[in-house]
């Protein structure tokens, strides 16, 4: 009997994430110092650079410096306990395995930030008015839409087709 084919091919969308955060960061690293501001759409989206030390909304940043390990050693087994899933989920469930390759090239991404510079390097400003959304980058980003993808797709997606299955 031979294996059933599984998703690990979605991890080429990880690599995509990985490659396109990881670029759009050395640009920014590259033209911007930190806080520096460029207008993209007035009223609407700033480039901004920014250093993140800790999570979401700079959840833990002036923890001391133990919260970068964490944060990488956690991104680290959350990635591959979904790589384990992806390898157990047929190739044609794409409402599995579309999020989860999401969420590994985001987390990824942030993981090489955190060894790299001690932070995540953020940069997309949103705003309106004088509201600011915190920064994020492309990897905060793929990793938010994949966790969406995977709340909606299990709530509302119904059954996988019996081809997926």
């Amino acid at each position: 009997m031979s294996p059933r084919p599984n998703a690990l091919n979605w991890l080429l969308l990880s690599l995509v994430v990985l490659v396109a955060d990881q670029i759009t960061k050395h640009v920014v690293l590259g033209h911007l110092q930190l806080h520096e501001t460029i207008e993209v759409i007035p009223g609407l989206l700033n480039w901004t650079l920014a250093y993140n030390e800790g999570a979401a909304f700079s959840f833990l940043a002036d923890a001391g410096g133990w919260q970068r390990w964490f944060f990488t050693a956690l991104a680290v087994v959350v990635s591959s306990v979904l790589v384990v899933w992806l390898s157990r989920t047929p190739r044609g469930d794409w409402r599995t395995a579309l999020p989860l390759s999401l969420v590994v090239g985001g987390a990824i991404g942030n993981v090489i930030d955190r060894v790299r510079f001690g932070h995540v390097v953020d940069f997309i400003d949103v705003y309106w008015n004088a509201s600011h959304w915190p920064a994020f980058n492309i990897a905060d980003s793929a990793i938010s839409v994949g966790a969406v993808f995977l709340v909606v797709f299990g709530l509302f997606g119904g059954k996988a087709p019996a081809a997926a299955r």
